[in-house]
């Protein structure tokens, strides 16, 4: 699983990232990465706001807990999120 690594007390996610979706949900691995249909539109931040609120609600930690690493204007990102218990990290694992 390239897609997920634990960083310390933190997990890193590699996700492809598709706006403007249906819905916000997983779509299952694309490459090195999990794919994310995000059902916001890629405007003014508010896709990369979307998805850390849907991955925060996910991994059943507060929002302040997932941060943007990389990919702020693009389709590839890597988020990092603290305190990821180990009911959420089973079920992240079951992704891909």
């Amino acid at each position: 699983m390239g897609w997920l690594r634990l960083v310390g007390d933190a997990v890193v996610l590699a996700l492809h990232v598709q706006p403007n979706a249906r819905h916000t949900e997983f779509a299952g691995p694309h490459g090195e990465a999990m794919k994310l249909r995000l059902a916001a539109p890629p405007v003014d931040g508010k896709a990369n706001a979307a998805l850390c609120a849907f991955l925060a609600t996910y991994c059943e930690v507060p929002r302040a807990a997932v941060q943007l690493i990389s990919g702020e204007s693009a389709r590839a990102k890597r988020v990092r999120i603290e305190g990821v218990d180990g009911e959420a990290l089973t079920r992240l694992r079951r992704l891909g």
